[in-house]
């Protein structure tokens, strides 16, 4: 069905129209062009981080990650499995293990307690994912991984614009990702960026993400590498949508504070904000009181043409990764989560409307 209110929808708005035609014009539509360069520069220099590498997407972008620092089978990677799936996916790819961990109740994100139950012998990486927009408790991770001699990969493909202590996510991780989807905060139409502080780490994604180039000499291939190269056009777009970061992010917090105030006496539960970090609300997300509810409330905004999202089911409990392990955490706010619609184009009466839809179904529910 079409629906009035899109779970997300991207805003073009700026000057993402008049870069790609530059690129046709110019006819650098490929993995050359003045605008992947322009891109990769401007992005780590928003977020603060030293070398910036595009790709075509953010399972891409975790996957070389991985490579890069080193990720091979027989080791183990712990990750929580309340994330979108790509974050376990990219660990498979490289003949590792995903190690599973529970979310914490509050803020949702990885349970550190639960990390460092899980780490063994075999254990390698820990890789922290940001999600909805939270950051993860950095603090508690990057203490773990010094204690035992772990590098951290943060998934940031959701937390574009998120800060914990001050400081933008991607900076913790000896290397970390994000993703550049049609329904992220800012966005390429598909697209991640690898990034790092580390100018070995940031030299050997570029000479994988380039079918293992060697350096200074031409068509000479002295690592197995990959074709992981971001286009032109989507650079173009990706710096347009740069060029507007700031305002889409404080568009986004807009939305978050109506629909706090207009679903504030209505018995949901929103997504918080710890005190030490800058949620960036990829997605508004509440938790309502069980999963049975949640599909009613579901269906109920569906007939308002109110399009909404589960939240991500944890990945241990899928048939390619079913582990048979019970992870309370996780699994209770799969079962209760909703993500709303969350796009810039939103206006105030919008989302009035929207949480009046969602206060009168449970007007119903009661009656």
């Amino acid at each position: 069905m079409t629906y009035k209110f899109p779970v997300y929808q991207p805003d073009l708005s700026g000057n993402e129209k008049k870069y790609v035609t530059e690129c046709l014009d110019s006819t650098w539509i490929s993995s050359k062009g003045k605008y992947i360069s322009e891109f990769e520069s401007k992005f780590a220099e928003f977020i603060g981080v030293k070398y910036a590498a595009a790709v075509p997407n953010g399972t891409i972008a975790l996957h070389l990650a991985l490579l890069a620092i080193g990720i091979s089978p027989g080791d183990e990677v712990i990750v929580p499995t309340f994330t979108f799936i790509a974050s376990v996916n990219a660990i498979t790819y490289c003949g590792a293990k995903p190690v599973f961990a529970d979310s914490e109740k509050k803020f949702w994100q990885i349970d550190s307690e639960d990390v460092e139950r899980k780490i063994t012998a075999r254990t390698k990486a820990i890789m922290p994912v940001h999600l909805y927009g939270h950051p993860s408790d950095m603090d508690s991770l990057t203490a773990i991984a010094k204690k035992y001699n772990l590098s951290i990969i943060e998934d940031c493909a959701e937390a574009f614009g998120s800060k914990y202590n001050n400081i933008h996510v991607g900076n913790f991780g000896a290397i970390s990702t994000f993703s550049f989807f049609g329904n992220k905060t800012i966005t390429t139409g598909e697209g991640g960026m690898v990034v790092t502080n580390d100018k070995n780490l940031y030299e050997l994604s570029l000479r994988l993400k380039g079918q293992g180039l060697a350096h200074n000499r031409e068509y000479w291939h002295d690592i197995i590498g990959y074709n992981y190269r971001m286009t032109n056009i989507c650079a173009a777009i990706g710096l347009a949508q740069l060029e507007r970061a700031e305002s889409i992010i404080k568009k986004k917090k807009q939305i978050v504070s109506w629909y706090n105030k207009y679903l504030f006496d209505v018995p949901v539960e929103p997504h918080k904000e710890a005190e030490n970090v800058f949620h960036s609300y990829w997605m508004y997300t509440i938790l309502v009181k069980n999963s049975a509810q949640r599909e009613k409330l579901r269906e109920f905004l569906k007939m308002h043409a109110i399009e909404t999202r589960p939240a991500f089911y944890p990945v241990h409990t899928m048939p390619i990764y079913n582990t048979e392990i019970k992870l309370p955490v996780a699994e209770d706010l799969c079962s209760r989560g909703i993500n709303l619609p969350s796009y810039p184009a939103l206006t105030r009466n919008d989302i009035e409307f929207i949480s009046a839809v969602v206060a009168n179904f449970y007007r119903e529910l009661v009656l």
